[in-house]
C-alpha cells in the first residue's frame, strides 16, 4: 500500500503540553479523520506534518519526502485549509486568483472559476463581505485549484451550517475519486467524518489512542446497556468507558474481546457512532 503521509513516533513538547510518540498512516486515495477534543493536539500535529514546526524526535514523510525539507514541487501538491480565512479582506475572488497565479506554478484559473461558480462566490465581492461559510468555500476553492494531491483541513467545517457542510463533503468525496488524491481532516464534528472518512484516528492529550479503518471501528465497538449488577459481572478489560445513571449503566465495549470470553451472547449490544467512541474513549 502506498501512503501520502507517514507519521512515525513524532514527539513535540511545550511547557504545559506534549505530543508523545504519535504515529499514523494516510493511504493514497483515502480520507482520514483526526478527531479529538479542543486542545487534544490536532492542530499541533497538522503543523508538524506541514513542516511549520519541527518535532524533537520521530519523523514525518509526505510521499517519501521529509516534511521539514519538502522540495517546492512537492509543496505545490498540498492544499491547506485552516479554520480561519487567510486572505486579505479587501480583495475579491478575481484578485485572489491573480495573486495565487504568481505563487503556484500549476495554478489553474479555469478550475478556480469552476469552483467559484459551484460555490456561488461572487468574483467582485470583497472577502470582508463574505459569510464564514463563503470564506471557507473560497479557501477550499483555492486549495483545489492548483492541482493538489493532498488536502489538509484543520477544523474546516466547524461553525458552518449543515447544508454547507454537506456540500463540502460532496466536494471532498469527488476529490478522492482520483486514487492518487488524499485528505486529512481534523474535526470535532464526528457526524461529518462518519459520512466521509475511510480511516479514523482519535487523539487525546497528545496521544493517538485509536487509529483504524472507520468501518472496523464501528463494527468492533458497541454500546451495552445493563443494570449495575450485570455491569459488575463484565470483564473490565472489555470496557472502554462507561456512564452510570438512574436508569442503569451504559458502557462502550470491545465486541471482539467480549465474544472471546464467550460472554457476548448474554447481552444486547447496540451499534455506536463515532461520537460515542470519542466520548467514552476520552472520558473513560
Amino acid at each position: 500500500m502506498e501512503y501520502s503521509i507517514i507519521v512515525n513516533n513524532i514527539t513535540k513538547r511545550y511547557n504545559e503540553f506534549a505530543l508523545e510518540e504519535v504515529s499514523l498512516k494516510l493511504p493514497k486515495g483515502s480520507i482520514m479523520g483526526l478527531i479529538g477534543e479542543n486542545g487534544a493536539g490536532k492542530t499541533t500535529l497538522i503543523k508538524l506534518i506541514l513542516g511549520l514546526q519541527k518535532g524533537e524526535s520521530g519523523e514525518i514523510s509526505l510521499w517519501g519526502y521529509d516534511s521539514n525539507t519538502l522540495p517546492n514541487h512537492v509543496r505545490e501538491n498540498i492544499g491547506v485549509v485552516l479554520d480561519e480565512s487567510c486572505f486579505p479582506e479587501n480583495l475579491n475572488a478575481h484578485q485572489i486568483s491573480k495573486v495565487m497565479k504568481s505563487i503556484y506554478g500549476n495554478w489553474d484559473e479555469n478550475n478556480f472559476k469552476k469552483y467559484a461558480e459551484y460555490f456561488d462566490l461572487s468574483p467582485k465581492k470583497a472577502v470582508k463581505q463574505y459569510s464564514k461559510g463563503m470564506k471557507m468555500k473560497l479557501s477550499i476553492a483555492v486549495a483545489l485549484s492548483h492541482h493538489a494531491k493532498l488536502l489538509i483541513l484543520d477544523e474546516a467545517t466547524s461553525g458552518l451550517d449543515p447544508v454547507v457542510r454537506e456540500e463540502l463533503l460532496d466536494v471532498f468525496l469527488d476529490f478522492i475519486q482520483d486514487e492518487e488524491n488524499s485528505i486529512l481532516i481534523s474535526s470535532h464534528i464526528t457526524s461529518d467524518l462518519e459520512k466521509a472518512c475511510d480511516y479514523i484516528s482519535v487523539i487525546n492529550d497528545g496521544k493517538i489512542i485509536l487509529s483504524d479503518v472507520k468501518d472496523d471501528i464501528l463494527d468492533r465497538y458497541g454500546m451495552l446497556k445493563c443494570s449495575e449488577e450485570e455491569f459488575q459481572a463484565i470483564p473490565k478489560d472489555v470496557v472502554v468507558g462507561f456512564k452510570r445513571s438512574s436508569f442503569g449503566m451504559c458502557a462502550l465495549v470491545d465486541r471482539n474481546k467480549l465474544a472471546g470470553r464467550n460472554a457476548g451472547h448474554r447481552y444486547v449490544i447496540d451499534k455506536v457512532s463515532l461520537e460515542d467512541v470519542l466520548l467514552y474513549s476520552v472520558r473513560g
